[in-house]
């Protein structure tokens, strides 16, 4: 009961700080636009993603502009995501199994998901999250650090971390806590210099500085 009020206590003053809409960073339109911006996000900003995206977009329009696309051009077109040669790949190796194998659709069950080029449990969750509604969580650099600093989980490996979280938190935080906890990691519990002094979980911190 002291872990669940605990968790509760967390929860609530996540909700206050940043609400529980329901929402992602990164833009799109269609379900494989935010596939494709999931997988240019590895080591690489929000921002920039929807930077490129917003160009990409419109000269890639489809799938098939994808597929069937100058493998070296795309890399060009997403340099400045970071590891360009093998996102671009990725996505038009994505693109065509989308078209192949799923009819161009975007499939929600992970298990199939995950066998798409470049696509790992983080990217899985944020599809069946954002695109399906599917309670989900996302296990990124900022959720592994914060998680592990509020004591949900000592976990190192992000599917290990991702099970720790499933069963300390209600289901229906699965999603907001990928959002409210990317935005607190961003803002005060960075991994360097956190923001201590000004931080609302710090008595929930197992790694007060």
């Amino acid at each position: 009961m002291a872990v669940a009020k605990r968790t509760k206590e967390i929860c609530a003053a996540l909700d206050s700080m940043y609400g529980t809409e329901i929402r992602t960073f990164l833009e799109y339109e269609e379900p494989w636009q935010l596939l494709f911006s999931t997988i240019m996000s590895a080591q690489c900003t929000d921002e920039r993603v929807n930077k490129v995206s917003k160009v990409l977009y419109k000269k890639y329009d489809s799938l098939q502009t994808f597929s069937d696309c100058d493998l070296s051009e795309l890399e060009n077109d997403i340099r400045s995501t970071g590891f360009f040669r093998s996102k671009a790949k990725n996505i038009k190796a994505c693109a065509t199994e989308l078209l192949t194998r799923f009819g161009g659709e975007v499939p929600s069950d992970i298990d199939l998901l995950v066998t798409l080029p470049g696509v790992g449990r983080k990217t899985a969750n944020v599809i069946r999250g954002n695109i399906f509604g599917i309670d989900s969580i996302v296990v990124d650099t900022h959720v592994k650090r914060v998680s592990r600093r509020l004591g949900l989980t000592k976990e190192e490996d992000p599917e290990k971390i991702e099970y720790d979280l499933m069963k300390k938190l209600p289901k229906d935080r699965w999603i907001l806590w990928n959002l409210q906890i990317i935005s607190f990691g961003r803002e005060i519990c960075t991994a360097r210099s956190p923001k201590c002094g000004d931080c609302p979980l710090y008595n929930y911190c197992i790694e007060k500085k």
